[in-house]
């Protein structure tokens, strides 16, 4: 599999978290990058370090928002956005490298929750 850095997907990231209000995310600690020949069926997935290497090494936890360029790149970008929204909703408050799941106690990741906050960006 091949990846090459995304730079304005970064830059898209870190414009959503800012619009978004997302303020327990650390944009400095997010890394996007766009895949190609990936066997994914998905548009694009999020990444997190495991607790354990904040435990064992000391490293502060990062987050890697992976797209599927044979797919990511086809869509509108009202769908890109609506992607990457999507992704970040996984970053749990704590920031702590865990990923939260599409349904959980107190929280789900659906397509009526990323499009709600898509009519709220300005």
């Amino acid at each position: 599999m091949k990846y090459q850095t995304a730079p304005e997907i970064k830059k898209q990231i870190k414009l959503l978290v800012k619009q978004l209000k997302l303020n327990h995310i650390k944009i400095n600690n997010i890394h996007c990058i766009r895949s190609f020949d990936a066997k994914m069926r998905a548009i694009a997935r999020i990444w997190g370090m495991s607790k354990l290497f904040k435990e064992v090494a000391g490293l502060e936890p990062h987050y890697i928002i992976e797209v599927n360029a044979h797919r990511f790149d086809k869509l509108s970008d009202r769908e890109k956005i609506k992607t990457l929204i999507h992704e970040l909703l996984h970053i749990p408050k704590t920031f702590s490298g865990a990923l939260l799941s599409h349904k959980g106690r107190y929280h789900q990741i659906n397509d009526k929750i990323t499009e709600k906050l898509l009519l709220n960006l300005k």
